[in-house]
């Protein structure tokens, strides 16, 4: 900026006369002082901005409870298992259909199906999504039949096609009894347990899908010593708290 000042200025100097030259002369380098000083007026403010910027902090993720609760919850995996999985997640979140597609299938075959991690499934539909609702409703209706699991696989696998509609078909291929299930969907049948769970994780600071929590199973039925996990993380990072679960106590 400063050389096309200088520039700018040398042309008009050489298009003047040379009687134009002294009238003009001081009044030309008064300006261009003037410009120089409020370019680096600006520059200084732009540093100054740049700054304090580096230097605030990033913001942090929300520190996880002491302790969730999870007794009388639907769970994958065995009883005893000594390590919890607490997924807050919504049907129609790509990344949860990332992480349920490409993520879950080895934390199974690793944990939960050696008996060693059981698996749990905590609505959190954001409302960006419009069909999250009802597709949270579905697997609870299917849950009525026995097949919650299954409805639940089957959202995950065809995220593109969870609208009401949709519901029926995927019913009838999980050998569902189609009369009683749509039944179920049309009403407000589980709007308060979304509802709650949904509170749940936005009373912890959770607003985001999906959401982990993993801890110790306690004798009370609770996960302690919680691990927090936001996204679809790569294997190793669920291996790594899983594994420092299963290494630590649980609290007293």
């Amino acid at each position: 900026m400063f050389l096309l000042l200088l520039l700018w200025a040398t042309n008009l100097g050489a298009q003047s006369g040379p009687s134009d030259k002294l009238q003009t002369s001081d009044e030309q380098m008064k300006t261009i002082a003037e410009q120089q000083r409020q370019i680096l007026s600006s520059l200084n403010d732009i540093k100054q901005l740049l700054a304090a910027n580096g230097a605030r902090p990033a913001p942090q993720p929300p520190a996880p409870p002491s302790a969730l609760a999870i007794q009388n919850e639907a769970f994958r995996g065995d009883s005893g298992a000594a390590v919890a999985i607490v997924e807050y997640a919504d049907f129609e979140c790509p990344y949860c259909g990332q992480y349920e597609r490409d993520i879950y299938p080895q934390i199974s075959k690793d944990y939960v199906q050696a008996g060693k991690v059981k698996f749990f499934f905590r609505d959190l539909p954001l409302a960006v999504h419009p069909h999250a609702v009802i597709a949270a409703r579905a697997a609870r209706c299917a849950g009525e039949q026995g097949k919650f699991w299954e409805m639940h696989d089957s959202l995950f696998a065809k995220q593109n096609a969870i609208r009401d509609v949709d519901m029926p078909g995927r019913a009838h291929e999980l050998g569902l009894d189609t009369a009683k299930f749509s039944e179920c969907l049309s009403s407000d049948r589980y709007s308060d347990e979304i509802k709650a769970s949904a509170d749940g994780a936005q009373k912890m600071g959770v607003g985001g899908t999906p959401t982990f929590f993993i801890g110790k199973v306690d004798p009370k039925g609770e996960v302690t010593n919680l691990k927090m996990i936001i996204g679809a993380r790569p294997y190793d990072a669920f291996k790594s708290a899983i594994e420092d679960s299963l290494a630590s106590k649980a609290a007293p």
